[in-house]
């Protein structure tokens, strides 16, 4: 489903006006703390009513200012999921996901019951009240309950900020089963760039108000001029690579694609399956001759695709291996000894133990695979 949004507002002393269009299933809104995220999501919602402008939903026009059309939030059919979970305190686990069904005409009801909480992995739960619940639990069942209104679409307004590293790391693999499982389109916000590129088929990236940036992960984590500068070395590759060799001795796994073989401690994948991989730029280092006598396993050979520095102290590098680009951030005094230009043979150094948890996680599903689930669910 395509969502189309060309809308311009003012909030008091701050104006959004953003334009993009995405057919992703899990599109990341990303952008600092101010730039305009939530609002883009109210918007889109129905929570607030734009000064100017339309929105499209899978073909629906959800607001034309020039046609004066506005949908209800409420026949909107759009599932949010907010910061805090919002459940409410004096029901049941199962009395609040059957809330989320009470908008939903019963014709139009498409998830069950049993799939969802299967899905999410709550059925344990239903008989619980919200303050029983852990910060991951309350926010799978807030989950739940918009699935349960059969949305045509999912908003999740940065749904693992309020919870710690442990919290999020349970939440996340079911938010991928959303992604790939449910043929529901979902638009995301976030400020980490570690979610965006776990989670995030495609992007747009905000700054005070405007777009940036928009188009699919892989390659806008590239353009590290288009992140925040506290956020650019944590920018970079994003590559989906087949499993093609097991260790066991060592538990390392090999990954391969066009870029080349990379090596993996620790990773749960099976021989044959597909798993993202995130090269962050400052993670790479740079050399102009295949190293010799390192403990770096993984050397991706390329070539120089091109060089930005400024005036400032860092640099950016884009590496051409077979096709995939790596970046990587070095110093602007690195990059002229080098003498990187573009052109140049280089091999690009990447240190097995950067591929950990929040690096590598199972790859979205593809396409065709999608498509067949959305029209089995719409």
């Amino acid at each position: 489903m395509s969502l189309s949004v060309d809308i311009r507002h003012r909030l008091g002393a701050f104006s959004l006006g953003t334009v993009f269009e995405t057919g992703g299933r899990l599109t990341a809104l990303f952008g600092p703390s101010g730039s305009g995220k939530t609002s883009l999501v109210n918007l889109i919602s129905g929570l607030l009513r734009p000064d100017s402008g339309r929105i499209v939903a899978g073909g629906r026009v959800l607001v034309d200012t020039k046609a004066g059309i506005f949908v209800p939030k409420h026949r909107r059919r759009i599932g949010y999921v907010f910061q805090d979970a919002r459940l409410f305190p004096h029901m049941t686990v199962s009395q609040n996901l059957r809330f989320g069904r009470f908008f939903t005409p019963s014709g139009e009801r498409y998830s069950e019951w049993d799939s969802v909480t299967h899905l999410l992995g709550i059925g344990h739960l239903l008989d619980r009240k919200p303050n029983s619940l852990s910060g991951g639990e309350k926010q799978r069942v807030a989950i739940g309950r918009a699935l349960l209104a059969s949305p045509r679409l999912i908003l999740m307004d940065e749904p693992l900020a309020s919870l710690d590293d442990r919290r999020k790391a349970e939440i996340m693999p079911y938010i991928e089963r959303l992604r790939d499982e449910t043929g529901i389109p979902i638009v995301y916000v976030s400020h980490s760039v570690a979610e965006v590129a776990r989670l995030a088929t495609d992007m747009v990236v905000l700054d005070e108000g405007r777009v940036a940036a928009a188009g699919p992960t892989s390659e806008i984590l590239q353009r590290l001029d288009v992140l925040p500068e506290e956020e650019r070395g944590e920018g970079g590759a994003v590559l989906d690579m087949r499993v093609t060799g097991r260790d066991e001795a060592f538990g390392m796994s090999t990954l391969a694609s066009a870029a080349g073989e990379i090596h993996v401690a620790g990773l749960e994948a099976a021989r044959g399956s597909t798993v993202r991989v995130r090269i962050r730029a400052r993670d790479v280092i740079i050399a102009t001759e295949r190293p010799r006598g390192i403990s770096a396993l993984n050397i991706l050979p390329g070539r120089i695709a091109g060089v930005t520095s400024g005036n400032g102290h860092f640099a950016d590098v884009s590496i051409d291996c077979n096709g995939e680009i790596v970046s990587a951030r070095i110093t602007r005094q690195s990059a002229e000894m080098l003498g990187l230009v573009p052109g140049l043979p280089v091999f690009a150094v990447v240190k097995s133990v950067t591929f950990d948890r929040a690096n590598t996680a199972p790859a979205a599903a593809s396409d065709t695979s999608h498509e067949t689930v959305a029209n089995e669910v719409g």
